[in-house]
C-alpha cells in the first residue's frame, strides 16, 4: 500500500457546531484540500487540466463517522486510490486524530473526469491511471456507488427546509460551489426538520441533546455556481429508537435540476455524556408519522 499524506491540521474554534464538536460542512473542506493533494499527485489537479477544460470532479461520496473530534483536536489526513474500474476514480482518505493516532472518519469518494462546463464525461488519461496504481489502497469494505435515492410519491412527507443562494464566497478553484456549500445548507434542512417532530433548538438546549451523524451518502449529480438559487427539501426514512435517517434533495430553482441528495444518519446525543439516548415517546411517535416508508428496521427499533 502507498499512502500519501494529504492534509494536517487542527479544529478551529469557529469550525464547532450547537453539539460542541467538528462541524460536517468543515469535515468537506478537508476532504477537499485532502482529494486536491492527491489529483495532484496524479496529474489531475486544476493546474494541470487548465488547458484542456476538463476537471476532475467528485460524483459520490460514502463517510462513515466513527469518533467525534472537537474544538482544538489536531488531525491529519492520509488518501489513496481504492479502485480504477470504469470511467471513474474511486479514492479514499482516512482522517486521524494526530494526538492518539485514533482513526476518526473514513471516506470513500467516486471521482469523474469530465467537461468542466457541460460536466460531459471524458476518459481518464494512460498517465494518469498508471501513476495511479503508485497509490493503492486495500479498502474494506469495497466501496460501491452511491444509488440514487428512490422516487417517492408522497410529496406531502417533504419539508421546505431550505432556501437560498450561492455566495461568490463559496466557490471552489473550478469556479462551482465548493463541497461544504452544499452540506452547509443540508445541515441547515436539518434543523428544519428535527423541529418539524418537535426536536427543536429549544428542546435541544434545555434537554442538553443534539444529532450526531455517524453516516453520509452523498451523491452531487449537478453544479451550483455564484448566484444560483438553491432549494432543499427534506424527509425522514428511517426512525429507530435513538437513530434517525433523513434525506435531503437539493435543486437549482431556476432550472429545477436535482443537484445534489444526501441521505444522513445520525443518532439522538445526550451532550453531556457524548452518547446516544433514546427519543423520548412523544417525540418518536411525531417522528413516525413523518416517515416516507416504514422499513423493516423502523418496525423492529
Amino acid at each position: 500500500m502507498s499512502w500519501l499524506e494529504t492534509y494536517r491540521g487542527t479544529v478551529y474554534r469557529w469550525e464547532v457546531d450547537n453539539v460542541d464538536h467538528f462541524t460536517v460542512a468543515y469535515y468537506f473542506e478537508r476532504f477537499e484540500d485532502a482529494t486536491l493533494a492527491l489529483l495532484h499527485a496524479l496529474g489531475l489537479d486544476p493546474e494541470a487540466l487548465a488547458e484542456t477544460g476538463e476537471a476532475c470532479a467528485m460524483l459520490d461520496s460514502h463517510v462513515r463517522y466513527l469518533r467525534e473530534l472537537r474544538m482544538g483536536d489536531i488531525l491529519h489526513i492520509r488518501s489513496g486510490v481504492i479502485d480504477t474500474a470504469g470511467d471513474a476514480l474511486m479514492i479514499g482518505h482516512q482522517v486521524f486524530d494526530s494526538a492518539d493516532g485514533a482513526l476518526c472518519t473514513s471516506v470513500a469518494q467516486r471521482m469523474g473526469l469530465m467537461q468542466a462546463r457541460s460536466r460531459t464525461p471524458v476518459r481518464l488519461p494512460a498517465a494518469s491511471l498508471e501513476a495511479a496504481e503508485s497509490y493503492r489502497v486495500d479498502w474494506e469494505p469495497r466501496p460501491v456507488p452511491v444509488p440514487a435515492p428512490p422516487r417517492h410519491a408522497d410529496a406531502d412527507r417533504f419539508l421546505e427546509t431550505t432556501r437560498d443562494t450561492i455566495k461568490p464566497r463559496e466557490v471552489d478553484v473550478l469556479g462551482q460551489a465548493a463541497l461544504a456549500a452544499y452540506i452547509h445548507r443540508f445541515s441547515a434542512a436539518n434543523g428544519h426538520m428535527l423541529a418539524g417532530f418537535g426536536m427543536s433548538p429549544a428542546y435541544m438546549r434545555s434537554e442538553e441533546r443534539g444529532l450526531s451523524t455517524f453516516e453520509f451518502k452523498l451523491r452531487v449529480p449537478g453544479a451550483l455556481r455564484a448566484g444560483d438559487l438553491v432549494r432543499v427539501r427534506s424527509a425522514l426514512s428511517h426512525v429507530g429508537a435513538s437513530s434517525l435517517r433523513l434525506l435531503h434533495r437539493m435543486t437549482n430553482v431556476r432550472t429545477d435540476e436535482e443537484v445534489a441528495t444526501l441521505e444522513q444518519s445520525g443518532v439522538h446525543l445526550d451532550t453531556r455524556a457524548r452518547r446516544s439516548c433514546p427519543l423520548p415517546d412523544s417525540m418518536r411517535e411525531r417522528a413516525m408519522a413523518r416517515l416516507l416508508v416504514p422499513d423493516a428496521d423502523t418496525k423492529r427499533s
